[in-house]
Formats: C-alpha cells, sequence, structure tokens
C-alpha cells in the first residue's frame, strides 16, 4: 500500500503521523500520477482525495472517494481478501 499526494515529502511525513498511517506517502509533485488516475482537479490543480485498490495484474479492484477515501480500513481489508484468495 502507498499514498500519493501532490505535497512535499516533509508534509506527507507530517500528515502520515498525524493520522497514524505505516505505509509511504509519495510525492507527486508534477502531478504525473495524478493525471494518469483522473483525479487531478486541472482548475485548482490539486488531487481530489482517492484511494484505489489495484490486485496484482494493475486491475482497478475498488475506488473510494472523497472522505472515505481518508481511512485506509477498508482499502487494507480488501487488500488482505484479495491476498488471500490469490494465495
Amino acid at each position: 500500500m502507498i499514498g500519493v499526494s501532490i505535497d512535499a515529502i516533509p508534509s506527507n511525513t507530517e500528515f502520515a503521523n498525524k493520522i497514524g498511517v505505516k505505509f509511504p506517502l509519495l510525492s507527486d509533485m508534477k502531478r504525473e500520477v495524478l493525471k494518469q488516475y483522473g483525479i487531478l482537479n486541472d482548475e485548482a490543480q490539486f488531487a481530489n482525495r482517492t484511494t484505489f485498490v489495484l490486485d496484482k495484474q494493475g486491475r482497478i479492484q475498488q475506488i473510494t472517494e472523497g472522505s472515505g477515501a481518508i481511512d485506509p480500513t477498508n482499502a487494507i481489508d480488501l487488500c488482505t481478501d484479495l491476498k488471500r484468495k490469490s494465495g
């Protein structure tokens, strides 16, 4: 599990500490990944908060948007299920 943000690494680290996440938060200050996933608000130049769960083949299995994307619990549960099913 990883997180991607337009913020700089120090801001990501502070945010991760604040909400207690243990996975890495990557910085996409050039907004390349955010554009590829279609979550960049071009007008305001920020990312819409979104969680994607991908399987081992890279297929999107779940998308959570908005405030629900802040809490990684559902994504972690789905990842656990996908791992269990794939053996």
